[in-house]
């Protein structure tokens, strides 16, 4: 029987080549949108048309509880097991604390704290059965502060303190770990100048600009340690150094 993987804000970007790198191996992949319809779908398709039936989506607003407990309705019968819980998807803007309000914090709390938190809750037995794992994405930058996103970052801390927390309570049946990017791809809607690039990397040991890639390699490597659990895994090109 093939593993499953369950992969929320897998249209793009980074969960998009977590699922392709997944499905590569012959994982089934349940690939989770909020609004990226059209990316979802097309992913769909890429991976069904090499590995048929094996790619299924399902959308929702991890901000609205509703919307979580579709989600878990929706995915009960797609694949008879769910092997791997990646909680991707995040929401990202500034919110100068002068311009803080409370929609500000439920929506970026929700994405990135609320919908994660009750996915594993509501995931929990099937992950045990499979002796399964979790893999939460954080932000390396945590360490020293983000100027301007304080309920971004608040909610970031929250998911790796509910990664090591979880880890001792789901033991020893779920493992749990979290995976911290560091300088990989500009944010949604922005275009960095060369100029910009290269301030960037002039900060990374490494020299060079982080990939998608290197995220779902960082993902099958907890994914496959067997004595790994709890633990942030900062894959940052040496950048918090």
């Amino acid at each position: 029987m093939n593993k499953t993987i369950f992969i929320t804000g897998a249209a793009r970007r980074i969960g998009k080549e977590i699922a392709l790198t997944f499905s590569e191996m012959g994982w089934n992949i349940i690939i989770h949108y909020n609004s990226s319809k059209k990316d979802a779908n097309d992913l769909a398709e890429q991976i069904n048309s090499v590995n048929p039936d094996s790619a299924k989506t399902v959308q929702g607003n991890l901000d609205i509880k509703e919307d979580i407990e579709k989600i878990l309705n929706d995915i009960e019968n797609f694949f008879p097991s769910i092997d791997l819980l990646i909680n991707n998807a995040s929401t990202f803007y500034p919110t100068p604390i002068e311009e803080i309000s409370e929609d500000h914090w439920d929506n970026l709390i929700g994405s990135n704290l609320k919908g994660p938190l009750f996915l594993i809750k509501g995931l929990k037995e099937k992950l045990k059965g499979s002796k399964g794992s979790i893999i939460n994405i954080t932000d390396t930058n945590l360490i020293k502060g983000i100027a301007n996103y304080s309920i971004y970052s608040a909610a970031k801390a929250g998911l790796e303190a509910i990664t090591k927390g979880l880890a001792r309570e789901l033991a020893p049946d779920i493992k749990v770990n979290a995976i911290a990017p560091g300088a990989m791809l500009e944010p949604p809607g922005v275009e960095w100048t060369e100029e910009q690039k290269n301030n960037v990397i002039k900060s990374i040991p490494l020299n060079r600009m982080g990939s998608e890639k290197d995220i779902a390699e960082a993902v099958k490597f907890l994914t496959f340690s067997e004595y790994i659990t709890g633990q942030i895994i900062k894959v940052d090109g040496g950048r918090s150094l």
